[in-house]
């Protein structure tokens, strides 16, 4: 499977110009230049970094220079510690994969659209010549009646890409907030420099154990990872049925395979059109078990490593995710070797 060289072992810097209060404050304060060391000193070879586009214009749509200059520290701060980045475009004018976000429209709003692929072309123009740096068009494609438009709007982007930053690689995910079941619907790749993102929360039961942001799930759930296929099918029917894809039925307990069979599909995907695969997001939820959250993470590095599939875990700090938490701290050298 063809390799993307540079981003294999990563970690997301979520929270900070992202699913934030957009404040200077926030900005100036939740992420600083001893992280980027962390990161290093773990091991990593890239960071992802979210932003929301409140970050890089204006109330009137216009191009906000402390954003691009914001994005210019990260990325040299990034070549100061021996780190790729990639940058995250996670909230767009009329679109967030968010159900309690406002924006709307995006998928039918052609100036929206206008303004998604202008932005890119800044973004292109202003940076698209970092040689340590990827680029990603969007977080979390929702429902699965956006594709067609959805490869249509990104495939323009690219080309508004193009023009700037013609060999810069840019990450493309697919509906169901990037599943890794929908790769196959992507267009087919732009040109070789190309690459199919996905994320995996799965099993969700597991992973997102007692979520508040779920409105179907009971806030005071939990569950050991190492459990029967048929108990976690009980369990995830309870938070709904849009999230039993992948789980099959029996006793057997879950363990790797489970990521084999989940991922079978986008990796011959991957082969067929000689494009890399890559996980932007993967994490277990901090009300989980600390040691079962190792156990998972064993599982799916497993078969990254298999695939050689690219990979960054959510996330760095807080969020619910963070690995630099306290509720990591008995287990975060083992959970550091599986990132």
């Amino acid at each position: 499977m063809k390799e993307f060289k540079g981003y294999k072992h990563g970690i997301n810097f979520g929270g900070w110009f992202s699913q934030c209060d957009n404040t200077e404050e926030r900005y100036d304060s939740f992420i600083h230049e001893a992280d980027f060391e962390t990161a290093a000193k773990w091991g990593l070879d890239h960071v992802r970094i979210p932003i929301d586009y409140e970050l890089v214009l204006n109330d009137d749509n216009s191009f906000k220079q402390s954003g691009f200059d914001r994005i210019q520290k990260c990325i040299d701060l990034c070549k100061k510690h021996g780190l790729n980045m990639i940058l995250d475009l996670h909230k767009t004018v009329g679109y967030s994969f968010d159900d309690g976000e406002a924006e709307e429209g995006f998928f039918e709003n052609e100036y929206y659209q206008d303004i998604f692929c202008n932005l890119w072309a800044q973004l292109a123009r202003e940076f698209g010549q970092n040689d340590n740096l990827a680029f990603e068009l969007l977080n979390e494609v929702t429902e699965k009646s956006y594709i067609d438009k959805w490869n249509e709007i990104s495939n323009r982007a690219i080309q508004y890409i193009r023009d700037f930053a013609p060999d810069i690689k840019i990450l493309v995910g697919s509906y169901y907030n990037n599943s890794v079941t929908a790769v196959r619907d992507l267009a087919m790749p732009y040109d070789d420099n190309i690459v199919y993102n996905f994320h995996c929360y799965d099993p969700i039961a597991f992973t997102h154990q007692g979520a508040y942001w779920i409105d179907t799930m009971d806030t005071s759930f939990r569950m050991a990872f190492e459990e029967t296929y048929d108990t976690y099918r009980k369990n995830t029917r309870k938070i709904g049925e849009r999230f039993m894809a992948g789980l099959p039925e029996g006793s057997d307990l879950i363990d790797e395979r489970f990521f084999e069979a989940l991922f079978a599909d986008a990796i011959k995907v991957s082969q067929e059109r000689n494009v890399p695969l890559y996980c932007g997001e993967y994490g277990v939820i901090d009300l989980a078990d600390s040691e079962d959250a190792v156990k998972w993470y064993r599982c799916i590095n497993k078969v990254f490593e298999k695939y050689d599939i690219g990979r960054a875990a959510w996330t760095f700090r807080e969020m619910d995710f963070g690995l630099i938490d306290k509720h990591y701290d008995e287990v975060r050298e083992e959970l550091i070797k599986l990132l």
